[in-house]
C-alpha cells in the first residue's frame, strides 16, 4: 500500500471558477496558470479549460510546456523575455509577451520578426515592481507603434493592494493608469483576482484571474465575496493512534501538553509534503468530514491530531483526514501559518495527484 497522501484536483470546480472570473471581467479572461497552475498541474488545468480565452504564465519555459502538450490558445508571458534570443521562440509558438522595461523594448526594436508580436505594455501605476512609469508610458507606446514589429498593444498594470477593500491605493492606481493611457490605442487589462472581486472600476478589458481559479479568494473574510469552489482537496489518513493521559507532551519541543486524557491520531503528512510547519496546534483539519485540530508541532513527514471529541468512536487508523479542501478552507490553514493560500497550494509535494 502506498503512502495515503493525495491531492485531488476537481476540474469541474476549476471550470466553474474560470467562468465566474470571466463573467466578472465582462467577457474575456486569461487563466493564470503560472507556477504549475499554482501547484495544481498546468497542463492538466489548461486542458480542462478548452473554452478559455487564453492563458498567462510567468516565463517561456512554462509557455513551451503548454504548447508541447497541445494547448493552442493564446499564452501571455507575464515576465516577458529575458534575452533577445527568446523572441524567436515567441514568434515560432505564437506567444504574447509583456514588455515592462527599456531593455525589452529595445529587443523588439532590434528584432526582425516575420510575424509581428502581440505585446502587452505594462505600466507601474503604483506597485513599484516592474513596468514603465506613467510619465514614460506614452513614449514607450509610441516606440512600439513606430517599430513596425508589433501587431497590437494591450495596456496593462498590476495592483499592489487590491486585496484590501478599504485601501485608497487601488483607486489611485486605477486613476493613474487611466490618466496615462488617455488617447492611446489598444485594449486594456487591470484586474487580477482581487481586482475582479473587489474593484468594479478595474473590470475593464481583459481579466487575469489567478488564485480565484483555484477556489481561494484573496479577499478578507469580511470583504466582497463570490461563489468559488475549492479545486484542490489535500487529504491523507490516520495511520496510528495513541492514548495519552493528562499532562503528556506531544511532538518536537514538547510545545503541547495534554490537559486531559487524549486520543491522538498520527497522520501521514508533514512539512516535507508542503503542509506548513507553523500551522501547528489549533490548525483545523477534518476527519471523515468532522472538524478537529492539530496538536503539537508539524513534523517533516507526520502531524498529530486530536481524536478525543469526535462523535464516531471508531475514528482512528484508516480514517480519512482532509488537510484542506471542502470542510477546511486552505485560507484557514494559511492564516494559522501566518501566510497566504498561494504559498500553500504552490508547495504541495510528494502527494499523489488525482484529477477528476
Amino acid at each position: 500500500m502506498s503512502r495515503p497522501l493525495e491531492a485531488v484536483i476537481r476540474l469541474d470546480n476549476l471550470r466553474h471558477n474560470y467562468h465566474v472570473g470571466r463573467a466578472l471581467a465582462g467577457g474575456r479572461a486569461l487563466a493564470v496558470v503560472k507556477a504549475n497552475a499554482y501547484g495544481h498541474g498546468a497542463v492538466q488545468c489548461a486542458k480542462a479549460l478548452p473554452d478559455a480565452d487564453g492563458f498567462a504564465v510567468a516565463c517561456i519555459e512554462e509557455a513551451l510546456q503548454l504548447r508541447e502538450a497541445g494547448i493552442a490558445q493564446p499564452i501571455l508571458l507575464l515576465e516577458g523575455v529575458f534575452e533577445a534570443s527568446e523572441l524567436e521562440l515567441v514568434e515560432r509558438h505564437g506567444l504574447w509577451l509583456v514588455v515592462h522595461h527599456e531593455g525589452q523594448l529595445a529587443m523588439i526594436e532590434a528584432a526582425k520578426p516575420k510575424t509581428p508580436y502581440t505585446v502587452w505594455l505594462k505600466m507601474d501605476s503604483g506597485m513599484h515592481r516592474v513596468g514603465f512609469a506613467p510619465a514614460d508610458y506614452a513614449a514607450a507606446h509610441a516606440r512600439l507603434c513606430a517599430s513596425g514589429k508589433v501587431a497590437s498593444i494591450t495596456m496593462m498594470s498590476h495592483f499592489a493592494r487590491a486585496d484590501e477593500p478599504g485601501a485608497q491605493a487601488t483607486a489611485d492606481q486605477i486613476a493613474a493608469f487611466q490618466a496615462a493611457t488617455e488617447g492611446l490605442a489598444g485594449e486594456v487589462s487591470l484586474a487580477n483576482s482581487a481586482g475582479l472581486i473587489g474593484w468594479p472600476a478595474a473590470r475593464v478589458g481583459w481579466g487575469r484571474p489567478g488564485i480565484l481559479l483555484y477556489g481561494a479568494s484573496p479577499m478578507p473574510v469580511d470583504g466582497p465575496a463570490v461563489e468559488l469552489k475549492p479545486v484542490m482537496q489535500l487529504k491523507s489518513k490516520v495511520f496510528a493512534v495513541r492514548e495519552l493521559a493528562a499532562g503528556e507532551p506531544i511532538g518536537y519541543g514538547a510545545s503541547f501538553h495534554t490537559s486531559r486524557a487524549t486520543r491522538v491520531g498520527v497522520v501521514a503528512c508533514g512539512y516535507a509534503d508542503g503542509y506548513p510547519r507553523l500551522a501547528s496546534t489549533g490548525s483545523p483539519v477534518a476527519i471523515d468530514g468532522v472538524r478537529t485540530r492539530i496538536i503539537g508541532r508539524v513534523s517533516m513527514d507526520m502531524l498529530t491530531i486530536d481524536l478525543t471529541d469526535l462523535p464516531d468512536a471508531d475514528a482512528g487508523v484508516g480514517s480519512e483526514v482532509e488537510l484542506w479542501g471542502d470542510t477546511v478552507s486552505v485560507n484557514e490553514v494559511a492564516a494559522h501559518a501566518g501566510t497566504i493560500a498561494y504559498e500553500l497550494l504552490c508547495n504541495v509535494k510528494r502527494a499523489a495527484f488525482r484529477y477528476r
